[in-house]
């Protein structure tokens, strides 16, 4: 079966620096792929480079089987790849109903429309009680909620979430990943999830890469990943700092 989104061979700068160093993966409708790895390991740039913020170097980014490398990015949102960004990012002086209108710009089927506001409420009941409440007042993890809610709006083919967890408490996050587990298997939400929060993102996915200096350097079922002892050691905290450093050196060599 052929995958929804395909990403061949990329390369992306970042003025003299390569930010993203030849990198190929594949997400399936209906899945979800986790990419991580730490801070300035590439994740944001490789979902930048999809969406169509920036440019490829080289390479090539498929969706639905078509190229799509260097086209605007809202051609791209039109095409149904939908980016809930780094820092949430809603729009502070705008109600939470508003946020959610903005979602369903490309649409105009308003009875649509209003089922999937209700939907989105139905996952996030919270939302429903703030709706005529500024963005910029609601709580890190609501404003997290309404960004979600807000690419839910446009319907997506394929859902790109860069660090959902990020600036949450555990209890916030455990609570959202939960949500977007319901998306995925109620609703079908295609979804490929950036994170350093390995443990959660692992639970989610389907399927997962490491990226590490903007190299893929490793990828396999997410089941496998979170068994690796590489994964364990690197990313969730299962051996001591000395034996964590000294394997990771050893099996650099390997990855690559």
């Amino acid at each position: 079966m052929s995958a929804l989104l395909e990403v061949r061979n990329l390369e992306t700068f970042y003025g003299p620096i390569m930010a993203i160093r030849g990198v190929s993966l594949e997400v399936h409708k209906g899945r979800v792929v986790t990419v991580l790895g730490a801070n300035g390991a590439g994740k944001t740039t490789l979902l930048k480079t999809i969406s169509g913020i920036m440019d490829p170097e080289k390479g090539q980014v498929l969706f639905e089987g078509q190229e799509i490398q260097g086209r605007e990015p809202h051609q791209i949102v039109r095409r149904g790849i939908v980016q809930v960004p780094e820092g949430r990012e809603v729009f502070p002086l705008l109600t939470v109903e508003e946020n959610l209108a903005l979602g369903a710009y490309t649409r105009s089927d308003k009875a649509e429309i209003a089922r999937d506001r209700d939907m989105v409420f139905s996952y996030f009941p919270i939302l429903a009680e703030r709706r005529l409440q500024e963005a910029g007042t609601l709580s890190g993890g609501q404003q997290q909620m309404l960004a979600i809610g807000r690419g839910l709006m446009l319907r997506p083919k394929i859902m790109l979430l860069d660090e959902p967890s990020l600036g949450l408490s555990p209890l916030l996050t455990q609570e959202i990943f939960a949500i977007l587990k319901r998306l995925n298997s109620d609703e079908g939400v295609t979804m490929m999830l950036v994170e350093q929060n390995a443990a959660v993102a692992l639970d989610l996915a389907d399927h997962g890469y490491v990226m590490e200096l903007g190299r893929i350097v490793m990828a396999d079922t997410a089941e496998k990943l979170a068994a690796s002892e590489d994964i364990q050691s690197f990313y969730l905290g299962h051996a001591n700092e000395g034996a964590r450093g000294e394997r990771r050196w050893k099996k650099r060599k390997t990855w690559r």
